[in-house]
């Protein structure tokens, strides 16, 4: 799934520990490390909060754009 894909993307390109994303997040490390393996999705809240941290739009985590 193009989230799935772009996600673990994202994680490549930033500095930020897996940890540090959960806590911006308000979530888990595990519910991270579910998203990076497709198990689960973020919620829409969680999805802004991600799109915050990742300095990315929902739209091309989404897969909806490719900016």
């Amino acid at each position: 799934m193009k989230f799935t894909e772009r996600f673990n993307e994202c994680l490549q390109l930033t500095k930020l520990k897996q940890s540090e994303i959960a806590k911006f997040c308000n979530t888990s490390k595990q519910n991270i490390s579910n998203f990076k393996a497709g198990r689960s999705f973020p919620s829409i809240e969680t999805l802004y909060l991600l799109c915050e941290c990742l300095e990315v739009s929902a739209d091309y985590l989404l897969g909806l754009t490719d900016e």
